[in-house]
Parts: C-alpha cells; structure tokens; sequence
C-alpha cells in the first residue's frame, strides 16, 4: 500500500510508482539505479535490444534482491560505429557524445535535485562507458554525491560467469552477439532470437591497413607486431562483417537465465556496499537549474 492509498504492487521501477510511493522510498534508501541501454545491430540473429535487454535483467534482479528503485531505461546509448552503411545498421540509433553526457548529467542532476545522494548508472553496451569520464567527475565535483557506472559482465570482463560459457578465449564468449548475449537476449525475450540465422564469426583488422596489423576481438584496440598498442576509431562492419563477434551457437536460454541472474547478484552485493558510504549531497547543491 503507497502512502496516499494506492496499490501500486512491488514494481522497483520509478516508471510505475507515484511521486509519493518515490519520496517515501527514498526515506529508507538514498541510492538509486540508473538504467542505460542501447539499440544498435548486432548478428542478423539478435534483437537491436540486445544490450538494454541485458542491461534490465540484471538491474531487475538486483533491484529486486536489494529493494532499490531504479529509472526506466534510456534505450538509446553511444553508438555511432554501429550506424555502418545504409542497409547494414538499419534501426540502430544513437547520441552524438555532447549529447549522451548531457542526458547523464540531467538525469544524475533530477535525481539529486529530489534527495538521492548515491546514483549507480548501469549499462551493458560496452561504449556508453567510453565517453563518460568528465560528465560523472562533473556531477561529483559540482555536488559531492556518490556517483558510479556499472557495466554488465561481457567482453574482456566476464570472469564472474565464465565458468557458465562453454566457448574457449578464440571463441571470444562474451563479445558481440556471440555466446553470452545470444543467450540473455533469450533468456529476457525469448522471442527476439532467431537461432536459425545464428551464424558463427570473428573480427579482423581493417582490410585498409597493411598484414602488419591483427585484431582478435571488439575493442578499439589493433595489434601490431604482437602488440596491442594502437586505439582506432573504427567502424564496427570495417573489422566484423556480420556484427557477430564469437559463436552463437553455443547459446541457450538457460545459461542466459544463469547469467542474468548472477550478474544481478554481484550487482545486489555492490550496492549493498554503496548503500553503507556515509554520502550525502549539501542542499545548495542539489540545484536544478535545466529548465529551459
């Protein structure tokens, strides 16, 4: 029952509550979840929501386990390299970088406006955390709250659910569409995959550099002479040519519930941590001047 009467059921979803069912939350809990998605192409066997559906079944989980509220997800992240030629990242859409750390500034700026002091951004889509550096020291230098990003296990950080992936390092496993993500994106909907297009792939340098240059997986980063030491900024098809970075193949369902589910546990015992930081942002901090 909300404090003005209302049944609103045990949503941790700030989209599904009252003001009132928020501000009285926020008495017992000052932190916050922010959710990050994006929407962006990956194998032809993949959602363009792959990443936010990611995203949401961890923060669910971890919300659920440590009854923290959390934003609606913004569905739209960093994600230019993706665009690729016309017919090739149709529906993928993304912000310039100006624009992604203005919707983090204004979202961490709202909440702190209404009391939070602890704000936790949590995204899957591995270059929304390339961008980010300066608007979150931004908004802790301005205000002196707690403020922190969370990515999902994937990519080169998976060690906490490796022993659930069958893939071996060449397979890359928890790169794109591959078998970490095939298998959340069914575990979260299940009918957003069609295996029957899953095809198995790996990267490779630009075919504009010479034989000099290597690449193993979906970072930025090119190997020269063994060594990776040169950053790009690529685009995604010059190095995948079918937005499929690993083996589908080896995806199921199931290990995408396990997955889920652990990665909302290591993020429930982490905010079970920042709940305990002795935080709180002064009053003439929490100003919210954005209203034009």
């Amino acid at each position: 029952m909300s404090s003005d009467g209302m049944k609103r059921g045990k949503s941790q979803n700030i989209l599904d509550l009252g003001y009132t069912d928020v501000r009285e939350h926020l008495k017992k809990n000052d932190t916050i979840i922010v959710s990050m998605g994006s929407i962006e192409k990956h194998g032809a066997h993949c959602p363009l929501g792959t990443d936010s559906f990611t995203a949401m079944g961890v923060i669910e989980e971890a919300a659920r386990l440590t009854d923290t509220l959390y934003t609606p997800l913004i569905p739209v992240g960093y994600s230019p390299h993706h665009m690729g030629r016309q017919g090739e990242g149709t529906g993928t859409l993304t912000f310039s970088g100006d624009t992604y750390r203005r919707v983090v500034y204004d979202l961490a700026k709202s909440l702190i406006y209404h009391g939070y002091n602890k704000l936790l951004f949590v995204t899957h889509h591995g270059s929304n955390s390339k961008i980010i550096d300066d608007v979150l020291r931004k908004i802790r230098y301005e205000t002196g709250c707690f403020v922190g990003w969370f990515k999902t296990p994937t990519e080169r950080n998976y060690r906490f659910i490796a022993d659930i992936l069958e893939g071996t390092p060449e397979e890359t496993p928890g790169w794109h569409a591959g078998e970490l993500e095939t298998s959340t994106a069914w575990a979260y909907n299940p009918e957003s995959v069609a295996m029957e297009l899953a095809k198995e792939d790996r990267t490779h340098a630009p075919k504009w550099m010479t034989k000099e240059f290597t690449k193993h997986d979906g970072s930025g980063f090119v190997t020269f002479r063994g060594d990776e030491c040169m950053w790009v900024p690529m685009e995604h098809h010059e190095y995948s040519d079918t937005a499929t970075i690993g083996n589908p193949l080896r995806a199921s369902k199931e290990k995408g519930e396990k997955i889920l589910k652990r990665g909302g546990e290591l993020l429930a015992a982490l905010i079970e941590e920042i709940k305990k930081f002795d935080i709180k942002v002064p009053e003439e901090k929490r100003a919210f001047n954005n209203r034009a």
